[in-house]
C-alpha cells in the first residue's frame, strides 16, 4: 500500500501560510530548500485541495496544468472545473474512497501538498501516514493551520531530523493512530 506523506513548510507556531496568504517569511533558498525540491522527484502522484492548487496561480500556474510536471495530480474540490485540463490533472469530489483507491495503486508514496483543511480531513480519517515538516525559524501569529481545525489529538514518532544553516529544519514523523 502506498503511503501518503504530508510534506509542508510551517512556522514555529504551526501555520502553513500567514494572513492573506503571506509566505514571504519562509526560507526560500539554501540546502534545506534544495533537499525539499530533490525529495519531490521521489513522488509520482500529488493530492491537494482546490485552494492549494489555486494558490499556484500567483506563481504562474495556469488553470488545468500540473503544478509538478512529473506527477499525476488529484485536486479535491466540489466546485473546481477546467475546460481542457492536462492529462495529468484530475479534479475529484472530496471522497475518501478515491483516496483509499489511490493508496492501493502501484507507485511511489503520495505527496500531500496541503492545505490545512484538506490535510485535517485526511488526518481525522487516518489516511496520512507520514508528516514531513520544513520547520521555519518564523512566528506568523495567524493564518492557515497545519491541519485546519481538527478536534482530536495524535501522537507522532520522530523518524528523522535534519538541520540546515539558514535555520530551517526538516522533521519526519510517523503518525500513530
Amino acid at each position: 500500500m502506498r503511503k501518503i506523506i504530508y510534506y509542508v513548510a510551517i512556522s514555529i507556531d504551526g501555520f502553513i501560510e500567514g494572513k492573506n496568504g503571506d509566505i514571504s517569511g519562509f526560507v526560500q533558498s539554501g540546502k534545506g530548500v534544495e533537499k525539499y525540491l530533490n525529495d519531490l522527484q521521489d513522488f509520482d502522484t500529488v493530492i491537494m485541495g482546490r485552494k492549494t492548487y489555486e494558490f499556484g496561480y500567483q506563481y504562474g500556474l495556469k488553470a488545468g496544468e500540473p503544478a509538478y510536471p512529473h506527477m499525476k495530480h488529484y485536486i479535491f474540490s466540489n466546485t473546481l472545473v477546467f475546460n481542457t485540463p492536462n492529462d495529468k490533472v484530475k479534479v475529484c469530489k472530496p471522497d475518501l474512497s478515491v483516496i483509499e483507491a489511490l493508496k492501493q495503486e502501484d507507485g511511489t508514496p503520495i505527496y500531500l501538498c496541503g492545505g490545512g483543511q484538506f490535510a485535517g480531513w485526511l488526518l481525522e480519517n487516518e489516511l496520512i501516514d507520514v508528516l514531513k515538516v520544513k520547520l521555519n525559524p518564523l512566528i506568523l501569529g495567524g493564518g492557515i493551520g497545519l491541519f485546519g481545525n481538527i478536534s482530536k489529538h495524535y501522537q507522532l514518532e520522530l523518524q528523522e531530523r535534519e538541520s540546515f544553516e539558514e535555520g530551517l529544519q526538516i522533521l519526519t514523523y510517523n503518525i500513530l493512530y
